[in-house]
């Protein structure tokens, strides 16, 4: 009897087995809590055990050589108020497609969740703005539709004038948009934070540089987050610079490490590198990594705790394998452990699969 491919975990409903009582999301930032960003704490989590340490103690877990890998995509105000059935709703603009529609999710009154819309139904934006429905995108799910504006008009520019952040109900109140941008942040596109990255400070990076490790940036715009049950990642739009995959790529050839800043990272590289070799690249990726496409060019990962939705679950494994994430995610909810928060206001873990003196060169595909 011939076995078939593992299936991906966001059609298994795979994710860590841990304590969901001892979940706590932070409702602020950091900031708020009379901490810097920096001093948010880190789960590392490596083959050896288990370490909890504060975000400013990066630079003393990588070695001269090893390659940082940031995204530099800003975040949008992204959220939008329709009024719909003489109520008012939310709306969520994830990304704009090449022939100029967009790609949005529309929230319930009391912003609980998605709404299904209807085909070539109308929405009244602010600013005297038209959406119409065209169809669900992709077809597979009811979530998120692709929609024409009318007049034609750049996503990045309206939302600029007439959007606020997206919020979700643990967040305690509507922060501006320069509390979600990562200090890196460049180029406007993101419907929301690469939020991994919001603890690495200038001093966090000027301390990583000093040490010989190289920061090298990318850009992927992130679409909504708020995935519902066994639904895959959605399309983004990424791009890697010829410099950044040149650096990764002799980094992987030296044997050194490749830390991606975030699954928003990973997927890029992974998605430039269809062969084991990182090229130069643009444009959109679809790529959902899991058992049957593990990682081949990032060997350690820096991110945010989340109530893991299944695909990014799966993109944490195909980096660090499913033993090391089921224990970091065990280890930091176990009794006496100490109290993480999640969200992108929260901590982060840092996941390390090969001893930091270990690192070796793995072969070209």
């Amino acid at each position: 009897m011939t076995s078939s491919a593992p299936e991906p975990a966001w059609e298994r409903g795979l994710d860590p087995a841990y304590d969901r009582s001892a979940v706590r999301s932070a409702h602020s930032p950091p900031e708020a809590r009379g901490l810097a960003r920096d001093d948010v704490r880190l789960a590392v989590v490596e083959p050896s055990g288990t370490r909890h340490l504060r975000a400013r103690a990066l630079s003393e877990l990588l070695d001269p050589g090893d390659v940082l890998v940031v995204n530099t995509s800003a975040t949008l105000p992204a959220a939008v108020d329709v009024e719909r059935h003489g109520c008012t709703w939310g709306l969520h603009v994830s990304t704009q497609l090449d022939d100029g529609s967009w790609v949005v999710e529309l929230r319930l009154p009391d912003g609980s969740g998605p709404a299904v819309p209807d085909a070539d139904e109308v929405l009244r934006l602010p600013g005297g703005v038209r959406l119409r429905l065209l169809e669900p995108h992709p077809p597979t799910q009811q979530r998120l539709w692709r929609a024409m504006p009318l007049p034609a008009i750049d996503r990045a520019e309206y939302l600029w004038e007439q959007g606020r952040p997206i919020r979700y109900s643990y967040v305690d109140e509507p922060w501006p948009i320069d509390v979600l941008q990562n200090v890196y942040a460049d180029l406007p596109g993101s419907a929301e934070m690469a939020s991994a990255g919001r603890c690495l400070t200038e001093r966090a990076l000027v301390r990583l540089m000093a040490r010989g490790v190289t920061v090298a940036p990318l850009v992927l715009h992130t679409g909504v987050s708020s995935q519902e049950g066994h639904e895959p990642p959605q399309p983004e739009w990424f791009h890697v610079p010829a410099a950044t995959a040149r650096i990764v790529d002799g980094a992987i050839t030296a044997g050194r490490r490749v830390v991606g800043v975030g699954t928003t990272v990973v997927r890029a590289l992974e998605s430039a590198a269809p062969a084991g070799r990182v090229v130069p690249t643009d444009g959109w990726t679809s790529l959902v990594l899991g058992p049957d496409r593990p990682a081949r060019v990032v060997t350690g990962l820096l991110t945010g705790l989340h109530e893991p939705e299944a695909s990014h679950v799966d993109l944490l494994r195909a980096v660090a394998g499913d033993e090391l994430v089921s224990r970091g995610y065990a280890d930091v909810t176990a009794p006496g452990a100490p109290a993480y928060l999640w969200h992108e206001f929260g901590d982060a873990m840092l996941l390390l699969p090969t001893p930091i003196d270990g690192v070796v060169s793995r072969p070209r595909s």
